[in-house]
């Protein structure tokens, strides 16, 4: 049977149940030490009786809805429901302080609020008081206070109201046009205040349609579910799965994903590059842990096939030499870590959300694991370029995926046009005029070029680039990246505004640090001695020296300041996609930058 290309959100889901209708296993959740399976029939006819549930409760088309939750099964059944109605849902993060969910309840309007757990309406309800527009709060479990709606009665609401008027929902869903409002998207944003993105039903179907046509999924393919779906790139990327048939598990949380792997064995997995760099400090971690013939059998597989695949790609054919020695470490090392980490079965990975290291692509194509990486923003749905399977360029991300162009500004901006991008800033005609061209170009407010094959290489965020008090201009990701690709660093943070040079904050590899101590004898009791130790700050003095070599002597790090903890998204630290907020870092940390330029 042929099917139309779909154009709605609805019609997108219409259609996956057409062709995938029988399921058992659609959607996956653990629920009390086990995985639980929702079929596609299942998942349907939840998704109807919610979607009249809400439309029992009063929500019509147009209205606003916010989602404050963490990843579950009871936000992808609201999403879909509301989408149905001709709603607009509003995501919000779950670790978004307060002040912020209070603020984006007001400029969008909501009048809903759905809320997931009794510790999240603990942590925001004092603030909630001041949002005139929500007329209810809805909690997906059951908290003990009269102010909140169970969400399980939406559901019996909604069969009533099906058995009523059984056209009713079918009416509903096919009335969705195409530029109607789908989403508001509040922008994370590393500063300022957090604003609406407008993205219409036909500007995240388009992206999904575009992007499946590179990447190829099918319903044989299992995946991981692990970003927050609040934020677009796994928004759209679970679209992506559900149109391609696939089977969704949703991971329990970022500190389970390790152990969820294991059990889930995905063949698809979809990241930010924080995650994948954990992954990288957890196989060296646990490697230099070994027994003495055990690590240097592991660090030569990682090393040969590291070395196997830089060769791969910058200089062609390799020697039969080569080839024997990747064979070998593939075999007795390699194969056995994918399996140890549930990536035995996986063979597309996927990054987006920030730079990806090449040090990092590098080592995972070394254990036989292709990283994909891409581009997008969440005013363009999110999905601009990706690298296609097979044709992947390190270092770059990726050609356009069909219907979105590209082109670059006289100033190095990027620049994108295409039926993914936004309708605009939700009550900001100003900023939505600023953000667009005189010819109707969105500028990205992101600095890179396309090279002879047409891919997209990023640069530095426009913003984001330092001029040192000598005019010189740094592009400090790339700074960061070259640091990170270090053992011993976590996380690194340039600064150097209008300071003579640039220096850098410095979160260690905690794991690799306390074994350096132990193993040369440096006593300690906490990390923040460690930090503060004379010996440990010659390292990483010497470690940074190191690493900044090849960059031009006015880009170089030249002093560095040891942080006592990770940077992190619940201190406002990094974005929910684990970008830098710079603005609040250089805040936050200024009496250590400023004593770092006093020396």
């Amino acid at each position: 049977m042929a099917f139309a290309e779909p154009t709605t959100l609805n019609e997108l889901f219409a259609e996956a149940l057409a062709r995938y209708g029988s399921r058992p296993d659609v959607l996956n959740h653990r629920s009390e030490g086990r995985w639980v399976a929702l079929s596609a029939d299942a998942l349907a006819e939840r998704v109807r009786a919610l979607a009249l549930g809400f439309y029992a409760e009063g929500v019509r088309p147009g209205d606003r809805v916010a989602i404050l939750s963490e990843n579950r099964l009871e936000w992808t059944l609201s999403d879909l429901a509301l989408l149905a109605l001709g709603a607009v849902d509003v995501p919000i993060h779950a670790t978004q302080a307060p002040a912020q969910v209070a603020h984006i309840l007001r400029d969008s309007g909501a009048r809903l609020l759905l809320i997931s757990t009794g510790e999240q309406w603990q942590r925001v309800r004092d603030a909630l008081f001041s949002v005139e527009s929500v007329e209810k709060i809805i909690a997906f479990e059951r908290i003990a206070d009269d102010r909140l709606c169970p969400f399980s009665q939406l559901f019996e609401r909604g069969r009533q109201e099906a058995e009523h008027e059984p056209e009713l929902y079918d009416r509903l869903r096919r009335a969705v046009r195409p530029t109607d409002l789908a989403t508001l998207l509040y922008t994370s944003g590393t500063t300022g205040e957090p604003k609406g993105v407008m993205l219409t039903h036909g500007n995240i179907t388009s992206n999904v349609i575009a992007a499946m046509r590179v990447l190829g999924y099918s319903s044989r393919d299992v995946v991981l579910s692990i970003l927050p779906l609040s934020h677009s790139f796994e928004r759209m990327a679970f679209y992506c799965y559900l149109h391609s048939g696939m089977s969704i598990y949703y991971a329990e949380a970022f500190d389970k994903v390790a152990e969820n792997l294991r059990e889930v064995r995905p063949t698809v997995l979809v990241g930010v590059p924080r995650l994948f760099e954990k992954m990288r400090e957890r196989i060296l971690t646990a490697s230099l842990a070994l027994p003495t013939f055990k690590r240097r059998m592991v660090l030569w597989g990682l090393r040969t096939g590291e070395r196997y695949q830089r060769a791969r790609q910058t200089a062609g054919p390799v020697s039969p030499w080569q080839q024997w020695s990747y064979g070998a470490a593939e075999r007795l090392v390699l194969s056995r870590i994918r399996h140890q980490l549930g990536l035995d079965r996986t063979r597309s990975l996927i990054s987006g959300g920030a730079a990806l290291a090449p040090d990092v692509a590098y080592f995972f194509l070394g254990l036989g694991l292709e990283i994909l990486q891409g581009y997008g923003l969440t005013e363009t749905s999110p999905v601009v370029t990706v690298n296609p399977p097979g044709a992947n360029k390190i270092g770059t991300v990726g050609r356009p995926i069909p219907g979105v162009e590209v082109k670059i500004a006289d100033d190095g901006e990027i620049l994108v046009r295409g039926p993914n991008v936004m309708l605009g800033y939700y009550n900001r005609p100003e900023e939505t005029a600023a953000a667009f061209t005189e010819d109707g170009w969105l500028r990205t407010g992101d600095v890179g070029f396309l090279d002879a094959e047409g891919y997209l290489v990023i640069t530095d965020r426009k913003k984001d680039l330092i001029k040192t008090s000598g005019g010189k201009y740094v592009a400090p990701q790339a700074l960061e990246n070259r640091l990170m690709a270090s053992p011993l660093i976590a996380q690194a943070v340039v600064v150097g505004e209008e300071r003579k040079f640039p220096a850098a904050l410095i979160v260690p590899n905690f794991g690799a640090l306390r074994r350096y101590a132990e193993e040369r004898r440096i006593p300690f009791r906490e990390e923040r001695e460690l930090c503060a130790h004379p010996a440990i700050q010659r390292l990483y003095e010497e470690e940074v020296e190191r690493l900044m070599a090849d960059f031009s002597p006015y880009e170089r790090v030249k002093k560095i300041a040891l942080l006592e903890r990770e940077l992190t998204i619940a201190e406002e630290e990094l974005t929910p996609t684990l970008k830098v907020r710079r603005r609040i870092i250089a805040q936050k940390y200024r009496d250590i930058i400023e004593r770092l330029y006093a020396e």
